[in-house]
């Protein structure tokens, strides 16, 4: 490609296995600096959605690969042999997967008798977690990255180019380049500050009466049903707990009529090349597994396995494990063998929410949608994507679109903050 300012060159491979994997992870954790989990970008520290060794099983895994539709494109920008700023870009031939919906952009181009794909897609394969997109060295460097894959695209003739859950210094670089902006609305929980809670009943405590009385209703029925739990990280979970939670996971896509996205291979590498950032929780009636779900985790910290009861009012062994000082957690896949009322709750926020407490995470991050979730305690945040369209009068046309749609999310987002569900707003 042409040499684009500052001497730097551009690099396109397409696969992650032709990047240096040292090389790509010192880069992502240059984005992971001066950033606290009370921080708004605090998703960046130790994300693990961008590592070298999560895109390489996404890519290894046949799980976003040409054949399902993620065609990989990953740009390298380099100043002599230091490497400056990348990328990781996919040609989709659809939208799934995604988490920020423009399928009403396709039909319309498909209306018009124009093409809408393939399309420049910046993003963690199916993960809607906010997290650096754009990795650099420095704010030029980053502005030069954009440029390249504007001139790329303009050149390949692709019809558009969208990043997905960026940081601030993503959206700006692209707010800079001329991309259209675009807001959404996820749902987080934050552990108190300055004093964390500490267990989840000082935490219920803080609720006020009707959500706190919900949530102990809901958790009682699944106590009552017979269901308990335990969990596991890291090597500490089994083959056989890995192969349990994919039968679940599956289970749940067939029952929607879907295959899943993720094979079993992608989950058998995160298990060997990324077991620290893996977290598992177990339902089981009679000492059998029933229900499974599954928290990615930012934070390198030493959980001995333990289990809690299921109130969580204490962890067994009693023995104190290491708090977080400001992890972050993610909620991302769960399934169940038995239908039990209340059991996906229990499964995929409280569990989380109650180790969380117990060792010192500061957030929770709830996955896209779900605006169930405030009564759950995780509350509404904003997160960002960028767009470049080839044609300007489609362009012109989305711009007012999203002009439209801000709007209809800023009123959103002031509806769902008079349902705080807190005794005093946090």
């Amino acid at each position: 490609m042409k040499t684009p300012p500052a001497d730097y060159v551009i690099r396109m491979v397409d696969s992650p296995l032709a990047i240096d994997a040292a090389a790509w992870n010192g880069l992502l954790a240059l984005q992971n600096q001066s950033v606290s989990g009370n921080d708004p970008k605090a998703s960046a520290v130790g994300n693990p959605f961008m590592r070298h060794e999560y895109l390489c099983a996404m890519d290894q895994s046949g799980s976003a690969t040409p054949e399902t539709g993620w065609t990989p494109r990953f740009f390298t920008l380099w100043q002599g042999t230091t490497l400056a700023a990348a990328c990781a870009l996919y040609l989709k031939t659809h939208s799934y997967g995604e988490y920020v919906f423009d399928h009403a952009w396709a039909n319309a181009y498909r209306q018009h008798g124009m093409a809408y794909y393939p399309k420049a897609l910046i993003a963690a394969p199916f993960t809607p977690v906010p997290g650096p997109r754009l990795l650099a060295v420095s704010d030029t460097a980053r502005q030069a990255l954009v440029a390249a894959l504007l001139q790329w695209c303009q050149e390949a003739e692709i019809p558009s180019l969208h990043l997905l859950f960026g940081m601030p210094e993503d959206i700006a670089a692209c707010e800079q380049a001329g991309l259209l902006l675009r807001q959404t609305v996820q749902f987080h929980w934050t552990n108190r500050q300055p004093e964390p809670w500490r267990d989840f009943d000082d935490f219920l405590h803080s609720l006020n009466q009707e959500k706190r009385k919900k949530i102990r209703q809901e958790r009682r029925k699944v106590a009552d049903a017979g269901i308990a739990f335990r969990w596991a990280r890291g090597v500490d979970i089994s083959q056989a707990d890995w192969d349990f939670f994919y039968r679940c996971y599956e289970r749940t896509y067939l029952e929607h009529g879907n295959a899943p996205y993720l094979s079993r291979d992608f989950f058998a590498r995160m298990a060997s090349d990324m077991p620290e950032n893996w977290l598992l929780f177990v339902g089981e009636y009679e000492g059998q597994p029933v229900a499974s779900s599954l928290i990615a985790l930012c934070a390198d910290v030493s959980c001995p396995n333990s289990s809690f009861d299921v109130e969580n009012k204490a962890l067994s062994p009693a023995s104190p494990v290491p708090p977080s000082q400001g992890g972050v957690a993610y909620g991302r896949y769960w399934g169940a063998l038995a239908r039990v009322d209340c059991l996906h709750f229990e499964a995929c926020y409280y569990q989380p929410l109650a180790w969380c407490i117990a060792h010192g995470f500061a957030r929770f991050e709830g996955g896209a949608q779900g605006e169930h979730k405030m009564a759950r305690a995780l509350l509404p945040v904003a997160t960002h994507s960028a767009h470049w369209l080839a044609h300007p009068q489609f362009s012109e046309a989305i711009s007012r679109y999203l002009a439209r749609e801000a709007d209809g999310i800023e009123d959103y987002q002031a509806h769902l903050a008079e349902r705080n569900p807190f005794k005093t707003l946090v």
